[in-house]
């Protein structure tokens, strides 16, 4: 019943009714708390729990903030639908095709950031052109965000450059590498962005052999010889789309090669928060010559296009800031300073643990759903997995799931070599609720029944 709902709230450093309100909303998502459940009363609730009215009441309004519930006179607060406010999602086919993070923990935070934002020192600096490089305050939250969650103790706030995303890093490191008709060395498979930026830019794309760790070393070394090319572009932890990690070993084998051939390593670390105690990044391993590339858009919310670029020393550094001048003359102010009050005053890991939290159930959800079918996880949060199969088994699944009512990553998206690599990526935070992805999980697991009969009746 609905007046019976009594949570637990955990111990933590956040304010007590952020951790009221986390738990608010994993219940909701986790159907402890159906749609339409009326909340106790907040003076009952704040009894039961023995803490202050104003808590539950805070609590309360920020829930109906981020749109988790709706508050009417007279009648009391009630759960709202699982995404609600979703009309594409009601409308059109269930996405597990975007690689985001549910955005209710940073949405349930955002109008308390705005109201401290108002309080900053520094808040009518960022009316102006920041800096080409950004703001010192958030270039030094975006080194000390690398260096508690990527591995990367070593970084220097100095070189690194804040930019509109970790997209625009991809571009400005590569930029100041690679010129039109320069081949670029990446994995068989890689994240479809890199693919347009290169196609955009005229690179040559030559993609190498992967195992378990993901790229080859014998690979690297074969492609290089064969076309001269002296810039590697690699995803080493949880490698998109296929979520492999390169142990420790594999990096530096692959540094020492690139130490061998003077090669430039661009270092994608987009989803370095989501494993714990991760080996470090080549940043660390070879930090003479890797440009190291990362962003808050896969932890805290991409619309706040805050990405970070390292440069590898004083030299390259230069170039990155000749690029952002050509590009956009300077980094955006906003987005930054809302991850940099977040990271300032804890907010950001606050996120994150919620993140991963939620990343844990959705995976086990895919494990429970999809069983032998996934390649098995590298990550215990991973936010997508990989199905791998034939090239024309990936085709025939995704049109299967499109048919059914969820849209999976089109199979040809990342493959950069045909024939080494092919299978389904499945994104499980592309949904805001669980309820959904289950819902979409569920579709796909009747479409790989659906293949798994076909092969069966042409054998007979």
């Amino acid at each position: 019943m609905a007046q019976a709902w009594t949570p637990v709230i955990p111990d933590g450093a956040a304010p007590l009714y952020e951790r009221l309100l986390s738990v608010l909303r994993a219940d909701i998502a986790g159907g402890a708390l159906a749609t339409g459940t009326r909340l106790p009363p907040q003076r009952d609730l704040a009894y039961r729990l023995g803490v202050g009215l104003g808590t539950v009441t805070r609590a309360y309004v920020e829930a109906e903030k981020a749109g988790l519930v709706s508050a009417h006179v007279g009648r009391g607060s009630f759960v709202n639908a699982p995404a609600s406010h979703r009309f594409a999602e009601r409308e059109g086919p269930i996405n597990l095709a975007q690689n985001i993070s549910p955005s209710a923990p940073a949405a349930s935070r955002l109008s308390e950031a705005l109201a401290r934002l108002r309080k900053r020192p520094d808040l009518l600096e960022h009316l102006g052109y920041s800096p080409m490089a950004g703001h010192e305050a958030q270039r030094r939250a975006g080194a000390a965000w690398l260096a508690r969650t990527s591995s990367y103790a070593a970084v220097d706030w100095r070189r690194l450059v804040c930019c509109a995303g970790a997209q625009q890093g991809l571009a400005l490191a590569l930029g100041t590498v690679l010129s039109p008709g320069d081949v670029l060395l990446t994995e068989a498979v890689t994240y479809h962005g890199l693919k347009a930026l290169a196609a955009h830019r005229g690179w040559r794309m030559r993609g190498l052999a992967m195992d378990e760790e993901g790229l080859r070393p014998d690979a690297l070394e074969a492609a290089i010889a064969a076309t001269g090319a002296r810039v590697l572009a690699v995803l080493p932890t949880l490698q998109n789309p296929t979520g492999r990690i390169m142990s420790r070993a594999r990096r530096e084998a692959i540094v020492e090669i690139a130490r061998k051939h003077g090669l430039t390593i661009v270092e994608d670390d987009i989803y370095g928060a989501y494993v714990k105690d991760a080996p470090p990044p080549f940043a660390m391993l070879a930090p003479e010559r890797t440009f190291h590339v990362s962003g808050v858009s896969k932890t805290l919310a991409p619309g706040l296009r805050a990405g970070f670029l390292v440069a590898p020393d004083a030299a390259g550094f230069e170039r990155v800031l000749a690029g952002v001048q050509v590009m956009a003359y300077a980094p955006p102010a906003f987005g930054g300073l809302i991850a940099t009050q977040w990271i300032e005053d804890g907010t950001a890991d606050i996120i994150l643990a919620e993140a991963l939290e939620e990343g844990a159930a959705r995976l086990a959800m895919a494990r429970e759903l999809l069983g032998p079918a996934m390649e098995p996880a590298r990550s215990e949060a991973s936010p997508h997995v990989w199905l791998p199969m034939s090239e024309l088994e990936a085709e025939r699944l995704a049109g299967r799931a499109l048919r059914g009512g969820a849209e999976v990553t089109p199979p040809g998206a990342p493959i950069v070599e045909p024939g080494l690599e092919n299978g389904v990526r499945i994104c499980l935070g592309s949904t805001e609720d669980r309820v959904t992805l289950r819902r979409g999980l569920e579709i796909v697991a009747g479409a790989l029944s659906s293949e798994v009969s076909e092969r069966s009746r042409a054998v007979i």
